[in-house]
């Protein structure tokens, strides 16, 4: 009986030793290794319209062109569960790999693969997400368009999958072919040709998509539409450049940027904006076309540009209500336009005699005579107003005339998630005695240092500098991908930390147009780029941009991983959010420190950007403080596999 009590003993002490041995063991398993980068799964799996049962099938392998894979590299990594991330493992096991990184310990902190995403997000904009709205249960007003606006997912709701293509994708129609047609396969979307039928905005027309050239406002043809507005305003050969005086654009509500497509032969770049709102996917088609767009709405918060950026904006039945909360949105369009500008209306309100479009028509011209702006010419459906030159029409009104003038406390170049304000932004002295922005016409300006950089403490000296760095710089990149890029490589391109625009202003040759990037926690140079004649966006990094998926054809990124890093954001989450806006076949370009370059290259296998890469030393030049390495990488073509 005593043996026998002993081995009973003896088992029970055994069970929990090895019960523990075991769980161990499924730990490892589970995740490959103790330092693995988290991957997180969306607390509640419902996430646009995706239940719990769909979530399992996001750790689906990925497919390759056909290639062969190693059979660990195709198994699905299992998302860390709810509970790991309220409990806070998740981001330790972050910093942990980014520590590990530092010490030059990474091969154990690279995962295998990512997980895919499931098809039905091959869509998905992570902070333009209606579904996580809803499932937030936010607040928020519909009638000043907040469901429109950035709303960007917490840390435990982010997808942290590779985003799959739709199922046929293609390779992009090259540019300038893409202005006037698309595969269809590759935005399956064709309610808007339905919809605009009468309007040529687009046609379906077997496995493509065309573009007439039309849209609601211009049945006919945007290019007579142009040349319309340029012989309105008396321009030298009814042209809308004006001899290079009229370079950035802003067209607001713009459909799927016909208006900006037609604007290009004149050397004028329009920023295509609309939301992503009930025409979906209009900016989606406008980006595939290879015409700058991007997605954002005149709502509640201030549009991510510096003031006095543009020389126009455009508005054409965008179905705007101009009016409300004191003018509010008129005034964001002020604050935008530079010392001159104008702004062309094309709206019922301008030319319909009923009561109700006489009253909106009545109350608008009475707001713009109270903001100094003035006629500059009226015919048939479309009015364009200017804005003043200087501020004297601002001070020679009376007392208590609203809207009034800004603080002088309040900085209109600072956008990043600032509300909007119902004032007037009046001009600095230095504009106000100049007369005007002081920049050269298009093309001089592009080189020519502009008035604000006096706003940066940048001297011109330092301007010129940084233009040549630039200028050899972009010369190198090219000579090293030339064995990989042809003339057509390229259209959509984006500088993720663009500085002064030196990456752009080098490539302004090609036929290609830059998304100059400024991030928020750098110095507020995008007013600069915006009077060299180029474009841009300022944004935050740590979170995800507001762009469809596979829209860009070559993404830079000078000092930006440190930069994040620095800042405590993850690495491995700008790396998915990189490959989410990447084009398959497109390409990345990544100057770093050489340990962070050294990390980055580990996941490439994982990110499929591994089709092609190429490490080099950079050469010192007067814009590297450290030593850099440049990574150049291109994104394979693959495809989900549905088997699993």
């Amino acid at each position: 009986m005593r043996a026998r009590n002993e081995v009973l003993q003896r088992k029970r002490a055994l069970t929990p030793l090895l019960v523990s041995v075991l769980f161990v063991c499924l730990l490892f398993v589970y995740y490959g290794s103790f330092f693995r980068p988290r991957l997180q799964r969306a607390s509640g799996g419902h996430e646009n319209g995706i239940d719990d049962a769909a979530m399992g099938r996001y750790s689906r392998k990925l497919g390759s062109n056909g290639e062969e894979e190693d059979e660990d590299q195709n198994k699905g990594l299992p998302i860390i569960s709810d509970e790991d991330v309220k409990d806070g493992n998740a981001e330790d096991e972050t910093r942990l790999v980014n520590e590990d990184f530092f010490a030059g310990e990474i091969s154990e902190s690279i995962p295998k693969s990512f997980p895919v995403c499931d098809s039905r997000l091959s869509e998905l904009i992570p902070c333009l997400d209606r579904n996580l709205i809803y499932q937030l249960k936010l607040k928020l007003n519909l009638g000043v368009m907040e469901h429109y606006e950035r709303h960007c997912p917490p840390p435990e709701r982010r997808f942290n999958c590779l985003i799959p293509p739709p199922p046929g994708y293609k390779v992009p129609i090259r540019w300038p072919a893409s202005r006037d047609e698309v595969w269809k396969v590759n935005i399956p979307h064709t309610h808007l040709a339905e919809e605009k039928s009468d309007q040529n905005w687009m046609v379906v027309n077997e496995d493509k998509i065309n573009f007439p050239g039309g849209g609601t406002h211009f049945h006919y043809g945007a290019d007579k539409y142009i040349a319309a507005l340029a012989k309105m305003l008396k321009f030298p050969h009814e042209s809308l450049n004006n001899n290079g005086k009229i370079r950035t654009v802003l067209d607001v509500g713009c459909g799927v940027a016909s208006f900006g497509a037609y604007l290009l032969p004149l050397d004028i770049v329009a920023m295509s904006l609309a939301p992503n709102d009930v025409h979906q996917n209009q900016i989606q088609f406008a980006l595939e076309r290879g015409i700058p767009a991007t997605l954002g709405v005149l709502g509640t918060m201030r549009l991510p540009y510096p003031s006095r950026s543009f020389e126009f904006a455009h508005c054409s039945r965008c179905r705007i209500d101009w009016l409300q909360r004191d003018g509010i949105l008129l005034l964001e369009l002020d604050r935008l336009l530079k010392p001159g500008g104008y702004f062309a209306y094309s709206s019922p309100e301008a030319y319909m005699k009923d009561e109700e479009d006489l009253q909106i028509w009545n109350a608008m011209s009475n707001l713009v005579k109270r903001m100094c702006w003035k006629i500059a010419s009226k015919r048939d459906q479309t009015v364009i107003w200017v804005k003043p030159l200087t501020n004297s029409c601002y001070l020679k009104r009376a007392p208590d005339t609203k809207p009034p003038l800004c603080s002088p406390n309040d900085d209109p170049d600072s956008v990043w998630q600032v509300p909007m304000k119902a004032c007037i932004t009046p001009y600095t002295d230095q504009m106000h005695h100049a007369k005007g922005s002081g920049l050269v016409p298009w093309p001089k300006r592009l080189t020519t240092p502009p008035p604000r950089l006096e706003d940066l403490n940048v001297g011109e000296e330092e301007f010129k500098k940084d233009t040549a760095v630039w200028h050899q710089r972009v010369k190198y990149y090219l000579e090293q991908m030339k064995p990989k890029i042809g003339n057509d490589a390229f259209r959509n391109i984006m500088d993720l930390r663009a500085n002064l625009g030196g990456f752009a202003a080098a490539l302004i040759d090609k036929d290609v147009w830059v998304m100059n990037v400024v991030p928020v926690n750098a110095s507020n140079t995008l007013k600069v780029i915006y009077d060299r004649g180029l474009m841009g966006t300022v944004h935050d990094w740590c979170e995800s941009f507001s762009t469809y998926p596979r829209t860009y054809d070559l993404l830079h990124a000078w000092t930006l991983f440190s930069d994040i890093y620095e800042k405590g954001c993850s690495v491995e989450d700008l790396l998915l959010e990189m490959d989410r806006i990447l084009r398959p076949t497109g390409f990345v370009i990544i100057r770093d420190k050489p340990s962070m370059i050294k990390y980055i290259t580990n996941y490439l296998p994982v990110l499929k950007w591994d089709s092609w890469k190429l490490i080099v030393n950079s050469e010192s030049d007067p814009l590297s403080s450290d030593d850099e390495t440049i990574l150049f990488a291109q994104k394979q073509l693959w495809i989900p596999d549905e088997s699993q």
